[in-house]
């Protein structure tokens, strides 16, 4: 157990740049990104990717311009965009938000994995990365994932990067006009070194045949590594 008697806080997150195997994270820029980051979304599918997000669906690039700055400049994220190291085409993104420097917490939210994300190590290896500096680098306590709680997908991958479920806070919030009740999952600090240990040796190159295809699942690593921590 951590001792906190002489904790001080940790710093607030700031864009920065992380660097995978198969995924570099990198701060927004929107003269940089925002075309490469909508086109990597889908243009103007974004908004069946994005059906639980709570803005009111894009009109156009601009539209979609304008609530990235809205929520950086006045909600106080830290937009992060997934680059693929292979293509360097970008591929999605997330933000660090709802910081509470004070108390060690900040939540990953806002999370896009566009289509060429999908059933590669992109989002696995990009999510490992933000954690990796929450945790190792800035000395959060806790992590946070947040999302609909109709949202299966999404509850599904948190599960499996290794988030707990703390429940469900009921009538929580106003989305697209209609109720949304919201699932909880955190990681905490005394829970990240298996956590960590599991990613890693999830996304090292003995996991992968010769196709590309995973050897071991997450969750099984991760089963693994922390029956070993408790015997």
């Amino acid at each position: 157990m951590r001792d906190l008697s002489t904790f001080k806080g940790c710093p607030a997150p700031k864009p920065v740049r992380l660097e995978g195997r198969f995924v570099t994270v990198e701060p927004f820029d929107k003269a940089t990104h925002l075309e490469a980051l909508w086109d990597g979304l889908g243009g103007m599918e974004i908004n069946p990717l994005l059906t639980y997000f709570t803005q009111p669906d894009f009109g156009s690039i601009e539209d979609f311009g304008a609530w990235l700055e809205g929520v950086q400049s006045k909600g106080g994220w830290v937009t992060e965009v997934f680059r693929d190291n292979q293509t360097g085409k970008i591929v999605g993104m997330a933000n660090y938000m709802r910081a509470d420097p004070a108390n060690g917490v900040v939540e990953v939210g806002g999370v896009a994995h566009g289509p060429a994300m999908s059933r590669t190590p992109l989002a696995t290896e990009a999510h490992y990365l933000m954690a990796r500096h929450v945790f190792d680098d800035l000395g959060y306590r806790r992590y946070e994932w947040k999302c609909h709680n109709d949202n299966a997908p999404s509850k599904t991958t948190a599960e499996r990067y290794g988030f707990t479920f703390e429940g469900v806070f009921r009538q929580h919030m106003l989305s697209k006009g209609k109720n949304r009740d919201t699932a909880w999952f955190s990681m905490i600090d005394g829970e990240w070194p298996v956590i960590r240990a599991a990613f890693e040796a999830w996304l090292a190159p003995e996991n992968f045949d010769a196709e590309g295809r995973q050897i071991r699942r997450l969750e099984d690593v991760r089963a693994e590594r922390a029956k070993g921590a408790a015997e």
